[in-house]
């Protein structure tokens, strides 16, 4: 493994760093984007039985919208009750976008990764092209061995650059639709709460 590192060139310090840091953001990411961590399933319940029975004052609204993605979202809304149900609906969605752009944390990176390695590739292949002609005109076509490290450092930096690109971008379009879906289910259930406390929902 170590000699293919080597025989790819430079360009493959890049493309190694990029694919450590890619690595780092899909575990992380994972791990971030729990669907009980960021919104507990019985969390509007609990919720909506505390607002019943009056017991959500400002300390139990800092501990929710502390506690959890859902939790701020709902804590925004309720905070704004007694503006009427426009405004806890605005203040539900303002929520919901800030929210959003904290679960797409470091996605920004990853789709850098996945844009960036297959140009690395592309440069190492140019390189290492450059390197063959280089040979050709030095020493002729005679030896193929001669022109084999050029070539060999072009598809090398090719194949890793594109063995990183493709996880990246796979997980990166992963991640984005898991945030838009994860931001939409919490924004309904808000709005879902904000209908039951106006009487428009059972």
């Amino acid at each position: 493994m170590l000699e293919i590192l080597i025989s790819g060139g430079w360009l493959m310090g890049p493309i190694v760093v990029c694919s450590i840091i890619s690595l780092a953001i899909i575990v992380e990411r994972f791990l971030a984007l729990n669907d009980e961590k960021i919104a507990p399933k019985q969390l509007v319940s609990s919720v909506w039985s505390l607002h019943k029975a009056n017991q959500l004052d400002e300390n139990k609204l800092q501990t929710l919208s502390n506690a959890s993605p859902l939790g701020r979202i709902l804590a925004a809304g309720i905070i704004n009750e007694s503006h009427g149900r426009e405004v806890m609906k605005e203040s539900i969605e303002e929520t919901g976008i800030q929210v959003a752009h904290e679960l797409e944390k470091y996605l920004n990176s990853l789709g850098t990764i996945a844009s960036v390695t297959p140009l690395l590739g592309l440069l190492g292949t140019v390189i290492g092209m450059i390197k063959v002609f280089a040979d050709i005109v030095l020493h002729g076509t005679g030896d193929p061995a001669v022109l084999a490290g050029g070539i060999s450092q072009a598809l090398i930096t090719t194949a890793s650059g594109l063995s990183v690109a493709i996880p990246s971008l796979m997980f990166y379009r992963f991640f984005r639709g898991k945030v838009t879906e994860l931001v939409i289910k919490m924004e309904g259930e808000a709005l879902k709460m904000v209908e039951v406390m106006h009487g428009e929902r059972e």
